[in-house]
């Protein structure tokens, strides 16, 4: 089954305080019927999701409303830092932002699983067929409805891919490499044997040549390429080690009132746009790794057995320690086993 065939079945920031004040400046404006929101991102400009996934959004929503709803989107650190975002659209400061999960998993105990929990799903369609086939999306965006009056739509998945200097042919060797990382996928691969410093993004290319790293991930190909890493690391390890989701969020007091018909187009948008997202840069993934291993002689490589089970004892103790969180994160990580182990992954 193909990764688009299973697809199609299933951001120099500046305080609250500082801007405050634009909660004085109506953010739904009436004017011939036309409703204007701002829309804060945490991704800069450069990135590609802020014109594939947050300016596309912005576009569909205009053409299918016939301009009534016209979205202005702001790139990462205009308005707010990245973590302010949300308690800006919890507040009504701005009606709407888009967030990683990473960013508040202190507004929800489901936040982490969102994030993507290390060593859960290989592949994106998987992560995908658990938010919207098994009732997780609705959970999470329940959770946050009901607690912060915050309404959660994903807006894309994507993988994190480790690249190496040379492959790890054996448990020993997989306990002295030494692979960047961060967050909880730092743990992730600790717990499993491996040394994982956190160097910043803008020196893993210098840490990598230089040998002060032997590996590192930065997002999958896309994320490796941008920063030049195929130079000097040549071998890409599939499968994913994790995938994860961003995602829109918006006031629900802005959502409700807007005029149910404009109200609809814009769910019925956002439920739509993941998928073409996510399978727009899946086949932006696919083609670009194929593209480095024809020019730049890329390797695609696997962890051997035993380092693959390593990787999922770590996993599942730090799974088990997420479902302490609460009952509802204990159940939505049941259900993720369940699926996994389906799947043959557990």
């Amino acid at each position: 089954m193909s990764t688009l065939h299973s697809l199609k079945s299933a951001v120099l920031g500046v305080s609250l305080a500082v801007v405050t004040g634009l909660a004085l400046l109506p953010d739904t404006a009436a004017a011939d019927d036309v409703i204007t929101w701002r829309l804060q991102t945490h991704n800069p400009r450069a990135s590609w999701t802020y014109e594939h996934d947050t300016v596309a959004l912005a576009e569909k929503v205009k053409e299918r409303t016939n301009g009534r709803l016209q979205i202005q989107v702001y790139e990462a650190g205009t308005l707010f830092s990245a973590t302010e975002i949300f308690a800006a659209v919890q507040r009504g400061i701005i009606p709407m932002g888009t967030v990683t999960p990473g960013y508040i998993l202190n507004r929800s105990e489901l936040a982490a699983i969102a994030f993507g929990l290390p060593g859960s799903f290989e592949n994106v369609w998987e992560a995908a067929h658990f938010f919207f086939n098994t009732g997780f999306e609705q959970a999470f965006r329940e959770d946050l409805l009901t607690k912060h009056g915050v309404y959660w739509a994903t807006s894309v998945f994507f993988p994190t891919e480790v690249v190496l200097k040379k492959p790890v042919e054996s448990m020993d060797q997989f306990r002295s490499t030494k692979i960047r990382s961060s967050g909880s996928l730092q743990k992730f691969l600790t717990d499993a044997g491996a040394s994982a410093p956190m160097i910043a993004g803008e020196e893993i290319y210098q840490a990598l040549s230089s040998g002060v790293v032997d590996g590192a991930h930065w997002g999958a190909v896309t994320g490796a390429a941008s920063l030049n890493l195929y130079e000097v690391a040549k071998y890409h390890v599939k499968p994913s080690i994790s995938v994860a989701a961003n995602g829109f969020i918006i006031n629900k007091k802005a959502m409700d009132s807007l005029p149910p018909d404009i109200r609809a187009i814009l769910v019925q948008t956002l439920n739509e746009h993941v998928w073409q997202t996510t399978a727009h840069n899946e086949i932006g993934e696919t083609a670009l790794l194929r593209q480095m291993q024809e020019k730049q002689g890329v390797q695609v490589v696997e962890f051997p057995p035993e380092v693959r089970s390593a990787l999922r004892k770590a996993a599942l103790k730090s799974w088990e320690e997420e479902a302490k969180k609460g009952s509802k994160a204990a159940q939505q990580i049941e259900k993720m086993k369940e699926l996994l182990t389906e799947l043959g992954h557990i």
